[in-house]
């Protein structure tokens, strides 16, 4: 199955989420575990907080679960949804660095859930190719396939925000 990236050959996630660093989760509402079909995926109480780039209902958390919401596009973003990524971002890092088992999730858990969990990376102490690389290796090689979203992690998202807002 595919998922809806503008890659339409991008196949999808295998797992509903995967560890980055401990405590840091990214996933997504759907996955293809591996010879199946495309499954959806609802959190329940996995996790201490749950950060959604896309939401639809049903898909969770539990009640009794922090639950933050974003909402951006996976593509181009305002300077107003860079400040909310960077927002979700300082959100998640502060969690995991207080151990509570974290998630960052979008719709298939690759580009969106990628910013804010690279973001978290940086945040906590790796350089923004490190952050993509360790997500590519730890959750797929199709994390971050958005150009647009590395860039944003290489210019720094306050600094992408800026930029954004001279556009317009």
């Amino acid at each position: 199955m595919r998922t809806r990236q503008k890659e339409r050959d991008t196949p999808g996630p295998s797992e509903p989420w995967n560890e980055i660093v401990p405590g840091l989760w990214m996933g997504g509402h759907y996955c293809t575990p591996p010879g199946g079909d495309l499954e959806l995926v609802a959190v329940q109480g996995e996790f201490d907080l749950v950060v959604s780039l896309f939401t639809l209902p049903g898909h969770g958390p539990a009640p009794g679960v922090e639950h933050v919401v974003r909402e951006v596009p996976d593509g181009p973003l305002s300077p107003g949804q860079l400040l909310a990524v960077q927002e979700a971002a300082e959100l998640t890092t502060a969690a995991v660095r207080r151990g509570r088992p974290t998630l960052a999730r979008c719709h298939s858990g690759y580009n969106r859930s990628g910013l804010v969990v690279a973001q978290a990376l940086v945040d906590l102490g790796y350089g923004p190719g490190e952050a993509v690389r360790l997500i590519r290796e730890r959750r797929s090689p199709w994390a971050l396939n958005n150009p647009v979203f590395v860039d944003y992690l290489n210019t720094g998202l306050g600094v992408s925000a800026l930029l954004a807002g001279l556009d317009g």
